[in-house]
């Protein structure tokens, strides 16, 4: 199967299945999700949505969480992974946003990674789910899941080849979505242990699945 062929496949049929796709943390305005985004890094979103309505109602603007201390923070979100970094990184995040940002999130790539804390992949999300922006966030399940399907080649090592290659053949107006369309599918059916094909309406696209079952495929020069 064409690489064309394989992107188009797929994205009519997550278009057809999984019409509303989004982020799974809670939030209610752009600098609550920076918060929850910089708590989600090698954690679990449902840890992060136990932990934020406190540290929300806590510090519900950028001035209170930069007056505070990251120790204090600390005590909000010790249970997520790395908790005293990220208690800096969320207070140095929140002063930078008042000193120079006049206390509102940031909509550029450039402007967003100077946050503490943030990162390509954090940024990224601000940009898709804030701003709808055409950026494409790469965790480990969009890296995980891109490779399976074969929307990108082994030749992609690191999250930015993903995301470069995924940018190129995804419609523009899809990006948004299909940052969260991977995500998702990552999450509750391609599992990194324990892939649930069974359960995937994507098997006969799926070029992990068709070299697993030895279901045989066109090939192509195109898949390179």
């Amino acid at each position: 199967m064409r690489k064309k062929e394989r992107y188009e496949k797929i994205i009519a049929w997550f278009r057809k299945n999984r019409p509303i796709a989004e982020t799974e943390l809670h939030y209610n305005d752009p600098f609550e999700l920076l918060i929850a985004v910089i708590l989600s890094a090698q954690c679990t979103d449902k840890r992060v949505n136990m932990i934020t309505p406190g540290l929300y109602q806590a510090f519900p603007t950028p001035e209170a969480l930069a007056a505070t201390t990251p120790e204090v923070v600390y005590e909000y979100i010790r249970s997520v992974s790395y908790p005293n970094n990220k208690a800096k990184h969320l207070v140095g995040m929140a002063k930078m946003l008042v000193k120079d940002f006049n206390s509102k999130v940031p909509g550029t790539l450039e402007e967003l990674i100077k946050l503490p804390g943030v990162g390509r992949k954090t940024a990224n999300v601000i940009q898709s789910v804030v701003f709808n922006k055409a950026a494409m966030a790469v965790d480990t399940h969009v890296f995980r899941v891109s490779h399976r399907l074969g929307l990108v080649s082994d030749k992609c090592t690191t999250p930015f080849s993903v995301e470069k290659e995924l940018v190129k053949h995804i419609p523009e107006a899809d990006i948004p979505i299909a940052h969260h369309w991977l995500i998702l599918h990552g999450r509750y059916v391609c599992q990194a242990r324990t892939p649930q094909c069974d359960n995937c309406g994507l098997q006969l696209l799926c070029k992990y699945y068709c070299q697993k079952y030895k279901v045989t495929q066109e090939s192509s020069k195109d898949e390179e």
